[in-house]
């Protein structure tokens, strides 16, 4: 496009009459004065409209980002509460907590349809490229049912929606993934197997439930090793030549396996089962292992159980997320029950870990992202209960000496 400089250059060399020059010059002037102008109204006009990108990135889609030329500012930005950006390459994880589909939630799934669940949160679910959920429930029609206070098992016609909501793996070292024995436990493997999910935390054999899943997506090969420490009974622990649960009451095969996971992969993934339930704290057993996790190589520890939301712990330059709370789950009366998260994390093949939370409120089956103001508070409240680590507004979890100018 012809600038104002360049008609002024040029006209300079054509000799035109004053007059004309005059006229010239002044239509010019005019035409500028109504372009700039109208430029100005559209500018504004589109800033008070939504578009395309805003609109994905409020239903947590991914969008392209336009490209932007820096402008030099007279003023100094505020220190960020963000962690330094990762360099390389990443993977980007995403976890979620419990996930029942049985019982009461099993009702919904056949009234509202398998997928259910999932309507409102599986754009979070799909986006990483690794998505891991505890799978709280055995999969099977099989088994005796044992003689416990809550006893659950799932239809395998809840697995292909399970599939397609973006999960990836599941943990099945849990205190219900027994829940029909022996034969309950060899079936839900098999149909969990079946349906294309991977799986860790339980096998045939001892070797089988402390075998890591090893898995690379962006060039970085991942471990995932799954261990509970609640285990209704004995012979629910796994053994040479007996099916069973990887238990974590005695940290050494956990410790061993990880070891060997070390030597494997480039990073190591720990999902636990543990902790008192309905506790906003972790007890003296969960920070004692999770420390065991990462002092023998460990790179990330997220964990459930308690069926609340519990904080975050800075150890060493890792990350533990002591509980994820409930996902799809039946629902109380207990108000923090309903509380959830979906947990991101960004991870190098240098073993740095950024993670971030998406605060959700799960009721009736139906985990919904919260709206702006409850997921502050809700954020506030996980900082508050975090060791060595805060929760900032925007739902980064930080080390507890970053500071955030605020």
């Amino acid at each position: 496009m012809e600038t104002r400089s360049s008609r002024h250059r040029k006209r300079k060399h054509q000799r035109k009459p004053a007059k004309l020059f005059i006229w010239i010059a002044a239509a010019a002037a005019i035409s500028f004065t109504i372009g700039f102008g109208g430029a100005f109204l559209s500018s504004r006009s589109s800033s008070s409209t939504e578009d395309p990108e805003s609109l994905q990135a409020a239903a947590g889609i991914d969008a392209p980002k336009p490209t932007v030329t820096p402008q030099a500012s007279a003023v100094p930005s505020k220190p960020s509460a963000a962690p330094q950006p990762l360099k390389g390459d990443q993977i980007k994880l995403t976890f979620i907590g419990d996930v029942l589909l049985g019982s009461t939630v099993e009702n919904v799934l056949k009234q509202y349809g398998y997928d259910y669940p999932y309507t409102s949160v599986k754009p979070y679910l799909q986006k990483a490229d690794y998505t891991i959920a505890n799978l709280e429930t055995p999969i099977t029609e099989k088994g005796v049912e044992q003689k416990k206070d809550y006893v659950y098992r799932s239809s395998p016609l809840a697995l292909p929606a399970l599939v397609d909501s973006g999960i990836d793996l599941v943990n099945l070292a849990n205190n219900h993934v027994m829940d029909y024995g022996q034969e309950g436990l060899l079936d839900t493997m098999k149909h969990v197997d079946q349906s294309g999910l991977k799986r860790i935390g339980v096998g045939k054999d001892i070797d089988e439930a402390y075998r890591p899943v090893i898995v690379e997506k962006q060039g970085i090969k991942t471990a995932f090793l799954g261990f509970s420490r609640v285990v209704p009974e004995q012979s629910w622990k796994a053994g040479k030549g007996h099916p069973g649960v990887a238990e974590s009451y005695n940290y050494k095969l956990p410790v061993e396996a990880i070891q060997k996971a070390r030597k494997e992969a480039d990073l190591v993934v720990v999902i636990a089962h543990w902790g008192i339930e309905r506790e906003d704290h972790p007890d003296k057993n969960q920070k004692e292992l999770a420390h065991r996790y990462i002092d023998a190589g460990a790179d990330l520890v997220v964990a459930s159980h308690p069926h609340v939301l519990q904080g975050f712990e800075s150890y060493k330059g890792k990350w533990i997320a002591y509980s994820l709370g409930n996902f799809i789950f039946t629902t109380n009366e207990i108000s923090k029950t309903w509380d959830s998260a979906i947990l991101e994390a960004s991870c190098t093949r240098e073993r740095r870990c950024n993670l971030s939370v998406v605060p959700v409120l799960t009721k009736w089956a139906k985990p919904e992202i919260m709206n702006a103001e409850e997921g502050r508070k809700l954020l506030k409240r996980l900082s508050q209960i975090s060791i060595h680590a805060k929760v900032t507004e925007e739902g980064q979890v930080i080390p507890e000496e970053i500071k955030t100018g605020r």
